[in-house]
């Protein structure tokens, strides 16, 4: 009866792992998701922040992220 008891309790540790590492996975994928769908206007108020804060607004301020990662992909990483 305890070898029963002791399979059941392994098997309900194995669970919860595999049920955390399932919710972590969709929490990692969605907060992708969202950071590519809303990446260009968090660049800007970033952007804006730093401006009102009295730093230099960047080059890149107008240009959206798919035609930054172009230009890193033909001129690579500086």
């Amino acid at each position: 009866m305890k070898k029963v008891q002791k399979r059941v309790r392994r098997g309900q540790r194995g669970q919860a792992l595999i049920e955390y590492v399932i919710l972590i996975a969709v929490v990692a994928l969605t907060s992708l998701f969202v950071l590519g769908m809303f990446s260009d206007r968090l660049r800007e108020m970033i952007t804006g922040i730093t401006v009102t804060l009295g730093g230099e607004e960047d080059s890149t301020a107008d240009k959206k992220s798919i035609d930054i990662i172009q230009e890193l992909d033909q001129t690579g990483v500086q």
